[in-house]
């Protein structure tokens, strides 16, 4: 075999040891914590979140009142500067084994001012609620009013002052309840 027979044969066994080495490359979900609209899921932990909607409350209209059944009331009252401020999620897990759901969102705006959610009783269906995710399960569970509702999301709720929303973006941050040092950041619709 010729010098020149040798080196195309050597360049074609690179190129397609190469190929393979790529191909395998793309069996491997890219992890995606961060997103900088809804939408997108995002992996926290073993779960997949996703913000299905986000936008404020108007406690006057017939469908976004019956989201704010189960407050206290010491919570329930806005006052003239404040706003309802709701983020609907849905949390899927794609494991074999079931997985706990996270407890701990917060909204960041601009300025570094944190929101933390509003307790919701559990009378309210459309509330989030946390617990272990089944494999190939979703929260909100199936033939739940949460999930076979107009969104297709569990309610986490956010009292903020109406000028927070100025300062944006908004971040929700949902913390790993096994590693609360990793969370998924989601930049909100406002």
């Amino acid at each position: 075999m010729t010098a020149a027979r040798v080196r195309t044969a050597v360049l074609l066994l690179l190129a397609l040891a190469g190929l393979t080495a790529l191909s395998a490359c793309g069996n491997r979900k890219e992890t995606i914590t961060r997103a900088e609209t809804e939408g997108p899921y995002l992996d926290v932990g073993e779960l997949q979140y996703q913000v299905q909607v986000s936008r404020q409350l108007n406690p006057e209209d017939v469908e976004d009142r019956e989201y704010l059944v189960g407050l206290a009331p010491e919570e329930a009252q806005l006052e003239p500067d404040e706003t309802w401020f709701a983020i609907f999620i849905r949390v899927q897990n794609e494991t074999d084994e079931p997985q706990p759901a996270s407890k701990q969102f917060e909204i960041e705006d601009t300025l570094g001012t944190v929101y933390e959610p509003v307790p919701i009783r559990s009378t309210n269906p459309f509330a989030y609620r946390t617990g272990m995710v089944e494999p190939g399960a979703t929260l909100p569970p199936q033939n739940s009013p949460a999930h076979d509702g107009p969104i297709g999301g569990s309610l986490v709720l956010f009292k903020m002052p109406l000028a927070s929303l100025a300062n944006r973006p908004l971040e929700l941050k949902i913390k790993s309840p096994l590693a609360p040092q990793t969370e998924g950041v989601v930049d909100l619709d406002v």
